[in-house]
């Protein structure tokens, strides 16, 4: 085989050991990421950018294609319109996340708390906020006070889950 051909072999190679069928990270249901964890930040759920799973996207016209993260568990998926989200933020932006719970298989405990109580710590501190969104998931601005990735307990029916958001420096 020529240089030529062990060099396009070796590129075959390469990008077949960059993809998988196998999304051992992704919960059932979710679409591929196409945003990889920052291992510099410590964040490990990654930004997915297509199309949101069935579940998630009552209400949206047209394509639900955007920014968004996943909980852990998959029980919870935070759609990012602040894309990226920052801190601080300028010239009028947000950090708009809205939230989506996945259908409960059963119903909540009529008992437990609506509010989507999140609890965030800033990754390699001890720096933690919390905030709440009233009547549970739903549409929200979440800032933080400092850039970083910002590790994140979520309770809410009953239910909880986790994720990492990244905000970033301006």
């Amino acid at each position: 085989m020529g240089s030529w051909g062990r060099g396009l072999l070796g590129s075959v190679l390469l990008l077949a050991g960059c993809t998988t069928a196998d999304r051992s990270g992704a919960p059932a249901g979710a679409p591929a990421s196409t945003a990889s964890p920052s291992a510099a930040t410590g964040c490990t759920s990654p930004m997915e950018m297509g199309p949101l799973p069935d579940w998630a996207d009552e209400g949206f016209h047209g394509s639900s294609a955007g920014p968004h993260v996943f909980g852990a568990k998959g029980e919870i998926v935070a759609v990012l319109f602040g894309h990226p989200l920052s801190q601080p933020t300028e010239g009028g932006r947000n950090n708009k996340i809205l939230w989506v719970s996945r259908p409960a298989p059963t119903p909540s405990d009529p008992g437990s708390p609506t509010t989507l109580v999140i609890t965030a710590t800033l990754d390699g501190t001890d720096t933690r906020v919390t905030h709440e969104v009233a009547g549970g998931p739903g549409p929200s601005i979440i800032d933080m006070p400092r850039a970083g990735c910002w590790h994140l307990e979520l309770r809410w029916s009953g239910r909880t889950d986790t994720m990492d958001l990244v905000y970033v420096g301006r």
